[in-house]
């Protein structure tokens, strides 16, 4: 399907090669210069029929390869952990975020990487896995849950409110509390997983909220697997940011809400592609945000005394996914464990 277009890129080997050096079999000829290179973001831009689209031709980066040659007291209690649950690792942002704002919480962080994305799964399925990775927080002793996911929240939320005791905070409400808190708002943007957009859950919640708004919903399918190929700053990326929010500038937004807690990440990028005048709502801020309320509230706030610590779980765990970690938080995750579910 791509054999045109990569024809046309003159001047550049395509090769192939074995994984770990391996030698390659007696039919390869003994002269040829194997390597690999993966392409991940292939499958996405074609799946979006973009083939032909300048940015699909913006991948050519040169190779990564070489050539050859608890209980008791208050104190206690609030000294647990708060668990944040996402399919993947992009709800790290969130954790980066609560960090930075509350950094004597202890977190326990659950990333579901063996059935990520939730996105393309059946409303039913994403309830019952985000009922499993419920069980899974509470049965490691935190006060409170986050659901650092924006699809999860869309599907299964108000359920898993009504089947558990603990404190659930999502990543929707934060965000629409935030857009609403500015009473100029008028004209709404909202970028996400095609799925979050499907729900139509940011869009509901802020008509419910605020007669006359008018809310403009964009899909936007290939940022997840740019963003975690850290091509935040590439041209490709930008190129695409330009498809998806240039007609949501072309209806005058004034606001951009960040459905996804991938993006926070590309708000460097926005701030370049957007008019001045837009304002940006990322789904970690205002969670962290939210957050810091709900605990003060609810008197769950941990000792301010305390150096709050970060425990990783992931249901698959793989170099990947380590780096990926890596990069949301920008630091190093420390240990990881893996996590085993009760389906």
């Amino acid at each position: 399907m791509l054999a045109q277009l990569l024809a046309s890129h003159a001047g550049v080997a395509w090769r192939c090669s074995f994984k770990g050096g391996q030698e390659c079999p007696p039919s390869v000829p003994a002269s040829a210069h194997c390597h690999g290179q993966a392409t991940p973001l292939l499958v996405p831009l074609i799946e979006e029929n973009w083939i032909h689209h300048p940015a699909t031709r913006q991948l050519r980066v040169p190779s990564r390869l070489p050539i050859p040659g608890r209980a008791g007291t208050l104190r206690a209690v609030n000294s647990t952990p708060l668990g944040f649950f996402d399919s993947g690792v992009g709800g790290l942002t969130v954790v980066r975020a609560v960090q930075e704002l509350l950094p004597a919480e202890n977190i326990l962080y659950l990333g579901d990487t063996a059935r990520v994305p939730y996105g393309s799964k059946s409303p039913e399925t994403i309830r019952q896995f985000a009922d499993e990775d419920v069980r899974f927080l509470l049965a490691q002793g935190v006060k409170a849950v986050v659901v650092a996911c924006n699809t999860a929240c869309a599907h299964a939320l108000p359920r898993l409110r009504d089947h558990y005791r603990v404190p659930i905070l999502g990543v929707i409400e934060p965000g629409v509390e935030d857009v609403l808190a500015d009473p100029k708002a008028e004209r709404i943007g909202i970028i996400a997983t095609r799925g979050t957009i499907g729900s139509h859950a940011y869009q509901h919640a802020l008509a419910q909220r605020r007669t006359g708004l008018i809310i403009h919903g964009q899909a936007a399918p290939l940022l997840v697997p740019l963003i975690e190929e850290n091509w935040i700053d590439h041209p490709a990326t930008r190129q695409i940011l330009k498809v998806y929010l240039d007609p949501l500038v072309d209806k005058g937004i004034d606001t951009l809400m960040l459905a996804c807690t991938h993006y926070p990440l590309l708000i460097p990028v926005l701030k370049d592609l957007l008019p001045p005048g837009v304002r940006l709502v990322d789904s970690a801020t205002t969670c962290a945000q939210h957050l810091k309320r709900e605990l003060t509230r609810l008197n769950l706030l941990a000792p301010a005394d305390q150096t709050g610590k970060l425990e990783l779980y992931l249901t698959d765990l793989s170099e990947q996914f380590e780096q990926l970690a890596r990069q949301f938080l920008k630091k190093s995750p420390g240990r990881i464990r893996r996590a085993m579910l009760d389906c």
